[in-house]
This record gives C-alpha cells, structure tokens and sequence, in this order.
C-alpha cells in the first residue's frame, strides 16, 4: 500500500476514538494559548522566552511574529482536531510546535495542507515549516531541511495486563496475530516468518483486517494475542481506548521507537537556514529541561522521542 494512503486509513480508523479522548484532555485544562504575559502553557510546563534563541530568527519571521506551519489532520497522535467539524487543532505536532513558540518567542501557526502538497508549499514560500510526522529522508533532503525529534516505525499492541506475555517480535511466532491488510506492518510480520522458523517456532498465524480498527475488535475478544500497527497509534490507542484499561504497548527495549523506525522532522524551508538553527537549538532545550518528553508522554509515545535534536539525520 502507499504509505500516505496508509496513513489516511489509520487515521481514519482511530479519528473517532482520538475526538473522544481529546475532549477529556481539554477538560484536563491543558492551555497551549499564550497568556496575557507572553507565557506559554504546554502539557503542564510553563515556557518562557529564551531572548538569545529569538535573536537567531530570521529577521521576517521576528517581524511577522510567527512560523507559518503546514500540517496533514488528522493523523493521531501527531494531529487531530479537538472537534468534528472545526478548526481548532491539538496533537503532539500541534503541542510541541506550541512549546517551540514559546521558548523562540513566536507564534507557531498551524494550518492544514494535504499531506503531498505540503513540501511543494513550502518550496513556493506559503509555509516556513511543517510538522505533521515527515519521515526525513534523502530525497526531501533535496528541497527542505529536517530537525529531527522522533523515531518511529511498527509497534505492537496488546490486551491489558498483557496475558499473552508478549516482548517482542519472536515472541508473535506460533501465535494469531491482527494487523491492517496492505500495511508496512503486515510486510514485517511476513518477513519474521523466516526469523521464527529459523529459531525452531511455529510461524506467526496473520490475521490480516480492512481497518486496525477492526483489528483492535479481534483483540478485544481474544481471537488474537496481539496487533502489530504503528508504534505512534499503538501507543495512542493504548493511552486512550476505555481511559487506558483496554490494551497495554509493548516496549521492546531493543527498538524504543518501534521495528524499522525512521526519524520525523520538522520540515523547514531551505530558504530559512537560520530559522532551521533556532528551531534546533529551541528543541534541544526542550529535550533537555524535560519538556519534550512530558509531551510525548501525554500521547502515550514517550519511547520514540528522540535524545538529541538532529539535523538531517536519514542516511538512506
């Protein structure tokens, strides 16, 4: 399957489950709107302006007061609208461009953009950046640069508690196992097969399904002791499905940001090399004063976070 039509049948499938829980983290009081002072309040951290970052910004952006930001909604967790039908973003993309903002001393504005035009946007000048899950590669490296904060790939979800005892990939061999028809996800589990025989296991019984949705039904009965999807969804629907008491993510230790884990950027305009700079070093910052990962923590995902902000960082 296309990977960007993969992402928008997953969206799809837990869009209604990431609204509902969305209304609950609003209720929870999470303020990502600048107050009257200038402050920015971001999953329960205060951010202030770090005045030497904003002193790096390129000069059109400190005289707009804003980074003009592409992103493709919805894609949970990353971004999501808080309700049907508006326009009001949230999602980790949207929290973290927020705490960005705040330490640079500007306005990070989201606006939506489907997912194949945004690059071709921001090579015309629409856009400064994007953030919407942008896995960085070579060949986007050509016309935008990256600063990385997220490995991501497949993960693996469990029935809570996980009765299964599953920890891994080998641990899938000789067990009936759900994942989304035409997905990189159901290519890795055909390719353990040779791991599980090689190791003397029974091979992975692949219950394939139209939707991970569906897959997570199959879950919920026990007709399957696991469902292999993306790490990001695994751990949002694990995060939100029954307040957290449905399913459990499993953390391998070996791949913390999921199997076959490729690093997200935000995307910036070649153009813009400073703006790039600043947006490092405000991440940075964030990753260090802990910031970082309380945001991702409150998606469910704190694994896939990255350590250090990168620039450029796929080798492919």
């Amino acid at each position: 399957m296309n990977a960007r039509l993969a992402r928008r049948m997953a969206a799809a499938a837990t869009t209604a489950l990431a609204l509902t829980a969305l209304s609950a983290c609003q209720n929870g009081g999470d303020d990502t709107t600048p107050a009257a002072n200038g402050k920015v309040a971001v999953a329960g951290v205060e951010i202030t302006k770090d005045q030497a970052l904003h002193d790096k910004l390129p000069d059109q952006i400190k005289k707009a007061g804003k980074v003009r930001v592409a992103t493709d909604v919805p894609y949970p967790p990353f971004e999501m609208f808080v309700k049907e039908g508006e326009s009001q973003l949230t999602g980790l993309d949207y929290d973290l461009g927020q705490a960005l903002g705040g330490k640079l001393g500007v306005t990070f504005a989201f606006t939506p953009q489907k997912f194949d035009g945004i690059v071709p946007a921001i090579q015309a000048g629409k856009f400064d950046a994007a953030m919407s899950a942008i896995t960085d590669n070579k060949q986007r490296q050509q016309v935008v640069d990256f600063v990385d904060y997220s490995q991501s790939g497949s993960g693996i979800l469990v029935a809570d508690g996980n009765p299964g005892k599953i920890g891994n990939l080998d641990a899938l061999c000789g067990q009936k196992v759900a994942v989304q028809a035409a997905t990189n996800q159901l290519d890795l589990l055909k390719k353990h097969q040779a791991d599980c025989s090689a190791a003397g296991k029974g091979k992975i019984d692949i219950q394939t399904y139209p939707k991970d949705s569906d897959a997570q039904l199959a879950l919920r009965s026990g007709k399957v002791v696991a469902q292999v999807l993306t790490k990001p969804a695994a751990g949002w629907v694990a995060k939100t499905a029954d307040g957290g008491k449905a399913f459990d993510l499993v953390e391998d230790p070996t791949a913390p940001g999921g199997y076959n884990a490729s690093p997200n950027g935000i995307a910036v305009s070649k153009q813009l090399p400073e703006l790039t700079d600043a947006i490092q070093k405000a991440l940075q910052a964030l990753i260090d004063d802990g910031t970082v990962k309380k945001i991702y923590d409150k998606y469910g995902v704190a694994s896939i976070a990255t350590k250090a902000a990168t620039k450029n960082a796929a080798v492919d």
